[in-house]
């Protein structure tokens, strides 16, 4: 970091576990899942002060990214930051896509974590977790997981945070197909009322993982795999090359599996 730039790698994240517990009202699904922070697997992003208050310009590379960069979550993270402070010297983001999209590995959130992180540092506004917390959570459900460095519980929509100590000795290969799949049409495929409510993710957690296999599920695979049946077939693969427990990530198309070292 100098005194006007500062560069970040947002990182991306696997789902250990994903159980559908309900559906709000208002349409939103209630879920509980671990979010474990994958660095290995991560993006760059330079921030440098440019042009005058408000001024946002985001350039791409690496991965294309489809839509309109004004669209981009890391810009709708300025935003939200500039309407709670007030203003914000102008930014020019410089964003090397790794992390693939549509993946279930959270590139978009932590993208824009990573900002809110980073101008907070950069212009030294001396805001906490909890602030950048509740400025993330109306831009995605999982982006407020992305300003913490840990494995975390969540619940809810996926905003309720809770830290949570995971042990994992076991390798963590990852397998990132070349499918597009929509967390949108995911939710909108899935029959929550299949699920029963009252399985817990902590007692599922305790048990060994070589029990996983059987006890810890994705429920949004039932959906994703009717959407995308090719993606099964990673998942299958992985369990055929020795995992001890395989899964798709989130919403997918990522699949992972745990291997013994």
């Amino acid at each position: 970091m100098t005194d006007n730039m500062l560069l970040l790698f947002p990182p991306a994240k696997i789902n250990l576990g994903l159980l559908i517990t309900g559906k709000r009202p208002d349409g939103y699904h209630l879920l509980e899942t671990l979010f474990l922070p994958m660095p290995e697997l991560h993006d760059k992003m330079e921030l440098r002060f440019a042009g005058k208050a408000g001024d946002c310009v985001l350039s791409l590379s690496g991965r294309p990214l489809e839509g309109d960069p004004e669209q981009n979550l890391v810009v709708k993270a300025y935003r939200a930051l500039e309407r709670h402070v007030g203003s914000l010297p102008g930014v020019a983001i410089q964003l090397e896509k790794h992390i693939p999209a549509g993946a279930g590995l959270g590139g978009g959130s932590s993208n824009a974590a990573s900002l809110l992180h980073g101008m907070n540092q950069l212009c030294a506004l001396g805001l906490d977790t909890p602030t950048l917390s509740a400025l993330a959570a109306p831009l995605g459900a999982d982006v407020p997981f992305f300003l913490y460095d840990s494995p975390m519980i969540a619940t809810g929509i996926g905003t309720e945070l809770t830290p949570f100590e995971l042990a994992l000795p076991y390798r963590i290969e990852l397998v990132t197909p070349p499918i597009h799949s929509s967390t949108i049409a995911a939710y909108k495929a899935l029959d929550y009322r299949i699920f029963d409510p009252g399985r817990s993710l902590r007692d599922i957690l305790a048990k060994p993982a070589t029990a996983w296999k059987e006890t810890l599920p994705n429920d949004l695979e039932v959906p994703v795999f009717k959407l995308h049946p090719e993606i099964s077939r990673y998942k299958e693969d992985l369990y055929a090359r020795g995992a001890i427990y395989a899964a798709m990530s989130g919403s997918g198309s990522a699949c992972f599996g745990l291997f013994e070292r």
